[in-house]
């Protein structure tokens, strides 16, 4: 054999392990979900479960919290990111410096404890409740078992993933190329929309991608701060599972899930694609 078969066989002998542990891992799980889905109890094929998924008023419930719960959570994330890596980018002095200190911090606290951290702080009897009370606050807006909990609980999960990602790309932005354009006449809006937003929309597809996904298939927040109805699908498709011992249900509301993920992950690869066409152009 010549070297370049030797090389090809080794290159495969290396991605050969990681190919099977990705099937038996990942894609057989899928295909076993998308079986037992269309499956009735008789083994027979049908669609039963699907249009069950979409007409249980119930279920048609979470589907749309999930997606209004989603979305306001992808939103906000990416706001709030965005403005924490444009402050850190461009300013300076000990508030900046104590942000990039403290941002990352939450990226190291498991959920369980992070989610009790939140019911203890905003709970009915939590320390707001207790720190407010003195000043004549008797009560405070329901936030934990309400989606107000989670939407605070996605916002602390995702949020210092997703400014690492845009300060990571701000911090490629050359300070030449700002002065420059402050040299010849564009204000902060122009410098922002024009030259900012074009150099780092890309990483912020990355964001909103990871962010989406992470947060329609979130659990542990969810399963300890929502509220009992409507729920998120994560925490419905258990429920299906374990209490109501509907798995084929269950394994619908999986393969429904997967599927909204892959149309984020389309968009988004249909997106990069497109503009390394053109940008090779």
């Amino acid at each position: 054999m010549n070297k370049n078969v030797k090389q090809g066989i080794f290159g495969l002998a290396l991605v050969i392990p990681s190919f099977l542990l990705l099937c038996f891992v990942v894609i057989a799980p899928i295909i076993l979900a998308i079986n037992e889905s269309f499956r009735d109890d008789n083994g027979n094929y049908t669609f039963q479960y699907y249009i069950k998924l979409f007409t249980d008023k119930g279920m048609s419930a979470n589907i749309l919290f999930t997606l209004k719960l989603t979305i306001i959570s992808v939103i906000a994330v990416v706001l709030i990111g965005y403005a924490l890596a444009i402050y850190m980018r461009f300013s300076s002095g000990p508030i900046v410096n104590g942000i990039k200190k403290m941002y990352m911090i939450p990226m190291f606290v498991p959920s369980v404890i992070a989610s009790y951290g939140i019911i203890n702080m905003y709970g009915n009897h939590g320390w707001l409740s207790r720190l407010l009370l003195p000043l004549g606050v008797d009560s405070i807006p329901k936030i934990i078992f309400d989606y107000k909990g989670i939407i605070l609980a996605n916002l602390w999960f995702n949020i210092p993933f997703t400014t690492m990602l845009l300060a990571s790309a701000l911090s490629g932005i050359p300070s030449a190329l700002i002065e420059s354009a402050k040299d010849i006449g564009a204000g902060r809006l122009q410098i922002f929309f024009k030259l900012i937003v074009p150099l780092t929309y890309r990483t912020m597809l990355v964001a909103i991608t990871f962010s989406f996904m992470g947060i329609i298939g979130g659990f542990t927040a969810p399963f300890l701060i929502g509220p009992n109805s409507p729920q998120v699908l994560g925490v419905a498709m258990r429920q299906v599972f374990s209490v109501y011992q509907e798995t084929q249900l269950a394994s619908a509301t999986a393969v429904f899930m997967f599927v909204l993920c892959s149309f984020m992950g389309y968009f988004y690869i249909r997106t990069m694609i497109k503009d390394d066409k053109v940008s090779s152009h």
